[in-house]
């Protein structure tokens, strides 16, 4: 029987049950045994006035779904999160990557005394380093967009495929992975 934990990757398309079932997930780890912790990394930022109150709603209906789920809020630093807070008692719970990956690619005008970001392709290898050697369970969230039409500006392309192979290198790093379609789950992955 392998001593590693399973990591699960969470798809689908807006309001189709990922977060959800992370919760869930996240419930279910902290009742299995008293000792055990659990953290939201949450990479959403307030860039409006809908998306704060957004953010505000999710914190307050996770609260009620999940009490003991602490959350930790971090835009960018993933990979560092994953190293640092990643143990055998805590199951980590990353919402989202679709998230990280636009606060790394499609940022808003940056303060001209900020230093740049980080390279989204080299960040994508240290978070798949990082859950590789990760020793408590990690259940990722992530949007699958590329099913539809493609799009029509270049950036968005670029962001399109750039979300589908951060997809495939966390897909492949982890032991179980689940599509959501309108709150149902379909197995994608699951090994042994």
């Amino acid at each position: 029987m392998s001593t590693m934990p399973v990591h699960e990757f969470i798809l689908g398309g807006q309001k189709s049950g990922k977060s959800r079932r992370a919760e869930a997930a996240a419930g279910r780890w902290l009742a299995a045994a008293p000792d055990r912790r659990a953290v939201l990394l949450a990479t959403a930022q307030a860039w409006d006035g809908e998306m704060a109150r957004r953010i505000e709603r999710h914190r307050q209906e996770r609260a009620e779904r999940v009490p003991g789920l602490e959350t930790v809020e971090e835009p960018l630093r993933l990979p560092e999160l994953l190293g640092a807070l990643s143990q055998p008692d805590t199951l980590l719970v990353v919402d989202c990557l679709t998230l990280w990956l636009t606060n790394l690619l499609m940022p808003p005008e940056l303060d001209p005394q900020r230093a740049p970001l980080p390279d989204w392709r080299t960040q994508s290898l240290l978070l798949v380093a990082a859950l590789e050697r990760a020793p408590g369970p990690v259940v990722l969230v992530g949007n699958e967009i590329g099913l539809g039409v493609i799009p029509l500006g270049e950036e968005t392309r670029a962001f399109v495929d750039a979300l589908g192979q951060l997809n495939q290198h966390v897909a492949a790093a982890c032991g179980r992975v689940t599509l959501m379609v309108a709150g149902l789950p379909l197995t994608v992955k699951e090994t042994a």
